[in-house]
């Protein structure tokens, strides 16, 4: 049988708080400065460091350096990945800045390779739209032999608003490919079936297939299941978050199918949350047969079939 494969993305917004530090380097950048944290060893550190290294103390005395400085060390990024700060190749570079003591990693758009080396002078491109994040820094670019060297800002580290979230978005794009048994449960779920595979060992049923975890063998029989079962466990979904597709309250449940050893998670619907329960007998409510495909989101949610609730007994050895 052909395994199948198909492309996937993981994608999510990181927001971190940045504390008063960093929430303090992220204002400068947002008005056109850039402040470094001088430690106890004299040394000033860009970005800043929170907590000294030598005497663990919090770093409190930040000072302005150049927008200017000098490329330690570089690589020629050909192909620019989504998400990096060029659409076009650039390079990537250690700089240290004029009036700092430590390299700062950021891109240099300097057109073609030959145009980078060690040493070279370079200068901030600032973004056009300033917001308080790193990406404030638009990029680097090869600077005026006859602008000079650059020339420390040596203010006091004072900025606007301490900036005190800040969101950088995640994606992660990669092509996933399944095993001959997870192809032939999703092949079912686009006739409308679910399968399983029983364990030659204990002869447990696993949906969706895989290496029997009591037994740490193969599964090899194919076993269709029904598309009914007995809620074991479940929880209850009352936060908001961003991308949600439903509006709290509602139901995430642990399904025990009919014939099978092992539940699967999926949405309950069709009953209030509160009316949810261990032992709910509930069946598959399925998408449009025009819209079934290769994939568990043709089943859009179970709902309660109308039988009667399972003896606990029945479900007991699965919660």
């Amino acid at each position: 049988m052909d395994t199948l494969s198909a492309p996937l993305t993981i994608a999510f917004d990181y927001t971190r708080s940045l504390g008063p530090v960093l929430g303090r380097f992220m204002a400068g950048l947002r008005d056109g400065r850039v402040l470094g944290g001088r430690t106890s060893d004299g040394r000033v550190h860009v970005p800043p460091l929170e907590y000294d290294p030598d005497t663990h103390e919090p770093v409190t005395e930040l000072v302005e350096v150049s927008p200017a400085g000098t490329v330690l060390s570089w690589t020629w990024t050909d192909r620019p990945l989504e998400g990096q700060p060029l659409d076009r190749p650039f390079g990537w570079a250690l700089i240290r800045l004029d009036g700092a003591d430590t390299p700062l990693l950021h891109a240099v758009d300097a057109g073609t390779p030959d145009a980078m080396s060690t040493g070279m002078r370079v200068r901030i491109r600032w973004a056009a739209a300033p917001v308080g994040h790193i990406r404030d820094i638009e990029c680097f670019e090869p600077q005026d032999p006859e602008a000079g060297a650059g020339v420390c800002g040596g203010g006091d580290g004072s900025a606007g608003a301490v900036v005190e979230i800040m969101t950088t978005p995640v994606r992660l794009h990669y092509r996933h490919s399944t095993s001959v048994e997870e192809s032939g449960y999703l092949r079912g779920l686009a006739e409308g079936r679910i399968v399983g595979r029983r364990c030659p060992a204990c002869r447990k049923v696993y949906v969706p297939p895989r290496v029997c975890p009591a037994c740490g063998v193969a599964t090899d029989e194919e076993v269709e299941v029904a598309d009914r079962g007995t809620v074991t466990t479940f929880c209850v979904v009352n936060v908001p978050f961003a991308g949600q597709r439903l509006t709290p309250p509602y139901v995430v449940a642990q399904v025990l199918l009919d014939g099978a050893d092992i539940p699967i998670p999926h949405l309950i619907l069709g009953v209030p949350a509160a009316d949810v329960r261990m032992g709910l007998r509930v069946a598959a409510v399925w998408r449009d047969r025009a819209d079934w495909s290769t994939t568990p989101e043709n089943i859009d949610h179970f709902e309660p079939s109308g039988e009667a609730d399972a003896p606990y007994e029945t479900f007991a050895e699965h919660l």
